[in-house]
């Protein structure tokens, strides 16, 4: 996979609106080891449904589970498999800066088009400087490549608001591409975006306020249900710039009470088993958390179905296969 300058990934973010990108899970065979054979077929889903990229190993890959080696094959694997329209986003967060550091090189030497860390999720940074001056070292270590920073309040130790810490970032690392942002303070996220001015990526992170972040200007998203549902966004990007704001409310309610309904099951657990609904089995999951049940797994299809969530999804992929005629 060929390796692109910050300045290309940020052309192409802004002559495709929006981009959908799917944050994967990592799949697992029945003896907990990570079944990197799938991926392939992974890869070409995502691709076929809209997709335009790939956040691996985040929360929704559960990559604070993960130990730095696998994490490593996971960004090789992927690399390797995912089509040149598909780009990867490894993230490299972790408790060490001295491991993060390491899956930041690696994940550069395998042609990843970006890397990411999470906010510090054990220790709290000192101060803002000190989180910035962390997200440097590790941007550091892979120089070549486009750095994000992965604002998840409700996952990490950060308390300050991402646009607090958009300029020091954008002043002191060379890489420094923009934010995954993955909150619901639309006040901030706003802010993000004027800070940007179109040269950074913002990318909203939370699916069932996608409509929301279009309103405010959102022109990327990165999220957990894209892995399956992508086509119900890009219908739903398409009624907002056709300005039917009714239509596109009517289909953002459709995904907002679907994800309601899988949270309901768990949440990281529910939207992974929907997956598997949807064709794709990622299988059990690590501990601390469990995959659900028959039984739970019976009840969520039935709850989805009685919503008409696959019914109204397999009409937004049929008109992504049509135009791609």
């Amino acid at each position: 996979m060929q390796t692109q300058t910050s300045t290309d990934v940020l052309t192409k973010h802004q002559n495709s609106s929006p981009q959908i990108i799917a944050a994967p899970f990592t799949p697992f065979k029945a003896d907990g080891s990570i079944h990197l054979d799938v991926l392939a077929n992974y890869a070409e889903s995502l691709r076929t449904s809209g997709v335009s990229g790939v956040f691996i190993g985040g929360t929704t890959g559960e990559g604070l589970s993960l130990t730095t080696q696998e994490r490593m094959g996971l960004a090789e694997r992927w690399s390797a498999v995912a089509p040149a329209s598909l780009r990867v986003i490894v993230h490299v967060g972790h408790t060490s800066i001295l491991e993060a550091k390491r899956l930041a090189s690696h994940a550069e030497s395998v042609g990843a088009t970006g890397i990411a860390s999470i906010g510090s999720i054990f220790f709290e940074p000192s101060s803002p400087e000190s989180w910035i001056a962390t997200c440097r070292e590790i941007a550091a270590s892979a120089p070549a490549t486009p750095f994000f920073y992965y604002h998840m309040p409700s996952m990490s130790r950060i308390r300050w608001a991402a646009s607090t810490l958009i300029p020091g970032m954008a002043h002191s690392i060379p890489t420094f591409s923009g934010v995954k942002f993955t909150h619901e303070d639309l006040d901030d996220y706003s802010k993000c975006l004027r800070l940007a001015g179109g040269r950074l990526h913002i990318f909203f992170g939370r699916d069932e306020l996608f409509l929301e972040g279009l309103k405010l200007g959102a022109v990327g998203a990165v999220g957990s249900t894209y892995n399956f549902a992508a086509p119900l966004y890009l219908k739903i990007a398409r009624l907002h710039a056709e300005g039917n704001a009714a239509e596109a409310a009517t289909w953002q309610d459709l995904c907002t009470r679907a994800i309601q309904i899988m949270v309901s099951f768990g949440g990281l657990p529910g939207i992974r088993s929907t997956m598997k609904l949807c064709g794709i089995d990622c299988g059990p999951m690590r501990l601390p958390m469990l995959a659900l049940s028959k039984h739970q797994e019976l009840e969520l299809e039935a709850q989805l179905r009685e919503l008409g969530f696959f019914e109204r999804l397999e009409s937004a992929q049929a008109e992504i296969q049509e135009a791609a005629r």
